[in-house]
């Protein structure tokens, strides 16, 4: 096994990892230089600049996984399409350096419920793989919460199917560019008794945009406190998410992909619907690249 450089060059922010041959992470940086930061054609001086002494060990390998493979990022990796696990995400590798240094390519997938739009994900699929190394399981349904929250469907190894949700981003539309806004105090702590009531009202007939409304008349009304409406909005958003999903309970418990922040709502949702679930943070990033690029230099 060679020293491994794992990245990930996200829009915002960009880590990075040196892993030994078993995966362990044996120093780890992180700086706020997003791909939105970097002036066009000067992403190989600024990673040169940030991990060149890293690439200096002998024989070192670095793979670069999320928006850096993005057509605003280093290079444009071209999608790799599903189904697909580890042995095609490494046959869908863009070398910027042969042998040395490779750009991840992201999923895509058509969505039948969508009448088979195209969907995408960068930088999650090492995520997914990753999750499921340490959790050693080959099957599963995952969840992704964030601006564009992913569920995605594992099996037998590989990602069959996933749909992407906008649910972080419409909270933070809602919330902060529309009629709400002025209903809504955003500086208050969060409140899990409103949480789960917008849970409990996402789950009923009804559409989710008359339900949205009324958070503005519950304050009105003051059945709410502007302090908690928040939740109750953030609770109404996620079941919303929730409520389309179907998971299999011979898959296990689902599995959540994210900081604490992220992953504590959606826990408190699926716990409340009755669904099992358990939580994977950063480590599950260093571990899909260290096990993809252990399936690199195994191979024949």
């Amino acid at each position: 096994m060679r020293a491994l450089i794992a990245i990930d060059w996200g829009t915002s922010s960009l880590r990075g990892a040196r892993l030994s041959v078993t995966g362990q992470v044996l120093e780890s940086r992180e700086f706020a230089r997003g791909i939105l930061t970097v002036p066009p054609g000067q992403f190989e001086a600024v990673f040169n600049e940030l991990f060149g002494d890293w690439m200096a060990a002998p024989h070192a390998l670095c793979l670069i996984s999320g928006m850096a493979g993005s057509r605003q990022g280093w290079q444009e990796a071209p999608y790799c399409p599903c189904p697909a696990g580890f042995a095609e995400l490494g046959q869908h590798l863009l070398w910027l350096q042969a042998d040395r240094i490779a750009l991840v390519p992201g999923l895509s997938c058509m969505n039948p419920d969508t009448l088979n739009t195209p969907d995408v994900m960068r930088g999650e699929e090492v995520q997914l793989f990753g999750a499921l190394q340490l959790a050693e399981r080959n099957t599963a349904t995952l969840v992704l919460p964030g601006t564009h929250s992913k569920w995605v469907q594992v099996e037998h190894g590989r990602v069959t199917r996933f749909s992407t949700f906008m649910t972080g981003e419409v909270y933070a539309l809602l919330s902060q560019h529309s009629i709400l806004g002025k209903t809504l105090d955003l500086n208050g702590t969060f409140d899990e008794t409103a949480f789960l009531q917008g849970v409990d009202q996402s789950q009923q007939a009804g559409s989710v945009l008359n339900k949205v409304f009324a958070v503005r008349t519950l304050g009105l009304f003051e059945r709410l406190s502007a302090a908690v409406l928040p939740s109750y909005l953030s609770g109404l958003l996620i079941g919303e998410e929730l409520r389309h999903q179907n998971v299999p309970p011979a898959q296990g418990p689902v599995i959540l992909i994210g900081s604490d922040a992220l992953t504590l709502r959606y826990t408190l949702a699926l716990r409340h619907l009755g669904i099992a679930c358990q939580s994977r943070g950063a480590e599950a990033t260093w571990a899909g690249l260290h096990a993809l690029a252990t399936k690199l230099t195994n191979k024949p």
